[in-house]
């Protein structure tokens, strides 16, 4: 190609052959090394849909039924998924969207057999280099995801698709070879239907280079007009428009287990593969995982589902799968798992800033860690950050998750506080009244003179529930028998006549 005069279009087409094979055995790696068939289609009249290079090796074909696989020594079955494919498909596209954001689906020929797509790579050279570079990085990229593909390049966006098809590994087709590189192909690779290709059968016509030489004016009299777009693709000539796509950038991962799982161990295996393809898919974006859904389903339509939110946002696989395999000990699902979703959502990596001259902090990730460890010891509702509800009642708060926020001004952090100690329980007293305010208290063990009484203030609420509360609060300083000063609140429950030490002034 003349470098002076470049081509005004350049597409790099993408073809993953037995791509339901691939979406199962991605997240299987057990599997990988064995050969595996799959079956698609209702009980008992399944037939094999997909298998992979190992299955081939041991007789095993399409559209064979349950029965002649199973008779197949060595031969590993399992039935197809849809939503495996479907979660798969968006990541390929995903990682396609790295190289080119123009995109166009091109899996419609195969009838859900294989996953093409086409990039309009045109002007990408001063990013990614030459054709052939971009195409040796883009297949790196889909294997460190778990797909096998070809890729052919050409000007002609047919050829391109044709040419991945049939071709293993990189192709890169040079302007004005199109014709050449497609003659050797058999007739099948257009996929033009029964009667047509019986037709060209009849003629002798067996490869797109016979077909390319056919007359023009003859071949339009006896098939149409549309032989003549069956002859411009034979020749590499065929226009297209180009209809791009935009995938949705989703951190979504899925695996449908054959048989129902009961072990954690066996869960979480599975679930650490996901975990690394949730990491590596945020990281290629300059991302971490904010938070990690874990949805469980066990059968007649039930999901355990469990939500991990770190303190920070984290890419680190050990902590995450550590955070996961505390969360399911603690959260177990009632039954046997039938299948695995994890849906992250993105945030901004964390930053940490070192000292010069102050020793190294404890990594935020082990705060997660404990904090996963508290719950799973203490409960759900004891361990995190206390918020105040939204009602009068004194002292009501509720327990969030802990997350990191802003840190007060300086001017806050100087200014001097009183600290209010709450005593939980709060402590029965018997206190001795004189005109109707607190004079002497009792707590069981010792006497107290109140010297000083700021109250009563009244609080009341929720009356028509069994909760409500009618109190009177009292800020007092007392002091002891041997003279120790104290200084507390005190509270009468007016609905039952008791006194209370609520809280100690600090």
């Amino acid at each position: 190609m003349n470098a002076a005069h470049p081509t005004q279009s350049l597409y790099a087409c993408l073809h993953a052959a037995e791509f339901p094979a691939q979406a199962l055995l991605r997240l299987r790696p057990e599997l990988q090394s064995e050969p595996v068939a799959l079956l698609d289609g209702t009980p008992p009249l399944q037939t094999v849909c997909s298998l992979n290079r190992l299955a081939l090796l041991k007789g095993a074909a399409h559209g064979m039924t349950r029965l002649e696989a199973e008779s197949t020594p060595g031969l590993r079955l399992a039935v197809r998924s849809i939503e495996t494919e479907a979660a798969a498909r968006a990541i390929l596209l995903e990682c396609a969207a790295n190289f080119s954001p123009r995109i166009e689906d091109a899996s419609h020929t195969y009838q859900g057999k294989a996953c093409a797509c086409v990039l309009d790579i045109a002007g990408t050279e001063r990013l990614f280099g030459p054709a052939e570079t971009l195409a040796q990085r883009l297949r790196a990229a889909l294997a460190s995801a778990g797909f096998r593909v070809s890729i052919a390049v050409s000007a002609n966006f047919h050829t391109a698709c044709i040419k991945a098809a049939a071709a293993r590994g990189i192709t890169v087709i040079p302007a004005g070879e199109e014709a050449a590189s497609l003659a050797r192909l058999p007739l099948s690779a257009l996929n033009l239907g029964d009667d047509p290709s019986e037709t060209f059968a009849i003629w002798g016509i067996r490869t797109l280079g016979e077909l390319a030489a056919l007359p023009e004016a003859d071949l339009i009299a006896r098939l149409g007009a549309q032989a003549l777009d069956w002859r411009d693709t034979a020749r590499g000539g065929e226009r297209h428009t180009f209809q791009p796509i935009e995938p949705e950038f989703t951190l979504r991962e899925f695996s449908d287990f054959e048989t129902p799982i009961e072990q954690a161990d066996s869960l979480l295996f599975v679930g650490a593969r996901m975990i690394d393809c949730l990491v590596a898919r945020a990281q290629a974006r300059a991302l971490s995982l904010a938070s990690l859904t874990v949805e469980m389903a066990l059968g007649a339509g039930r999901v355990h589902r469990r939500t991990i939110r770190p303190a920070l946002a984290s890419a680190d696989r050990r902590f995450l799968l550590k955070l996961l395999q505390l969360e399911i000990a603690a959260h177990p699902p009632p039954s046997a798992v039938v299948a695995l979703t994890l849906t992250a959502q993105a945030g901004a990596a964390s930053k940490v800033q070192l000292g010069l001259f102050t020793p190294p902090t404890p990594e935020p990730s082990r705060l997660d860690v404990t904090i996963a460890r508290l719950k799973a010891i203490a409960g759900e509702d004891r361990v995190g950050t206390p918020v105040l509800e939204d009602t009068h009642r004194p002292g009501a708060f509720r327990m969030e998750g802990f997350a990191v926020g802003a840190h007060g001004s300086a001017t806050d952090a100087a200014r001097p506080r009183m600290a209010l100690r709450r005593m939980r329980p709060p402590v029965p007293l018997r206190v001795m009244l004189c005109d109707a305010k607190p004079a002497t208290f009792r707590d069981g063990q010792s006497s107290y003179r109140v010297e000083a009484a700021y109250g009563p203030w009244k609080t009341s609420g929720c009356w028509w529930q069994e909760e409500g509360w009618d109190a009177e609060e009292w800020d007092v300083l007392a002091a002891s028998g041997n003279g120790a000063p104290l200084a507390c609140l005190l509270v009468r429950d007016c609905r039952r006549n008791q006194w209370h030490l609520e809280a100690l002034y600090d």
